[in-house]
């Protein structure tokens, strides 16, 4: 069972694109609850999160990690899109993997290489899968979900994300 934790700031839009490509992992069963943690939103960030049947959590990722019920967490931005075949790919991951993964890029969602190289990379364009173990010991010391993200050795996934637009 997967947990899904996204950490917003004023997005309410890009929550709704992200919950409504998490469907199918609820009804398949693999999704077990979902967890927006909030950084001070003032738009209706709070009503997108709750009339989707999620958890708000008005304050830090360690918080929201706390509150997981699954024992793998997958850490999406707010307006990115799971493309379809990721439910397979993520449940095979976590029955023999111990390490962190990520997402590959939709191909038509792909940056030129050089674009990638000069700009500031986001730790969480690509999601993370991440063991909560794992998390809670590295959100520890990070004061968001970016943050904790950054530097992780991981492997990546045979399955697609669009990532969201940058803000």
């Amino acid at each position: 069972m997967l947990s899904v934790l996204i950490e917003t700031r004023n997005d309410e839009e890009g929550l709704a694109r992200t919950l409504a490509s998490l469907i199918s992992g609820a009804v398949e069963g693999v999704v077990r609850d979902v967890i927006v943690c909030d950084a001070g939103s003032t738009d209706q960030t709070h009503r997108v999160a709750e009339h989707a049947g999620c958890h708000y959590v008005a304050g830090s990722i360690a918080a929201g990690i706390g509150q997981a019920k699954g024992d793998w967490l997958l850490f999406l931005e707010p307006g990115a899109r799971l493309a379809e075949g990721w439910i397979d790919e993520v449940v095979a991951h976590t029955a023999r993997q111990t390490m962190p993964a990520r997402f590959a890029r939709a191909r038509a969602n792909r940056t030129p290489f050089l674009a990638r190289v000069f700009s500031g990379n986001r730790a969480l364009a690509e999601g993370l899968v991440i063991s909560k173990r794992q998390a809670a010991a590295l959100a520890k010391c990070a004061r968001s979900a970016e943050a904790l993200a950054r530097g992780l050795a991981t492997r990546k996934l045979n399955a697609e994300i669009w990532v969201a637009p940058p803000k």
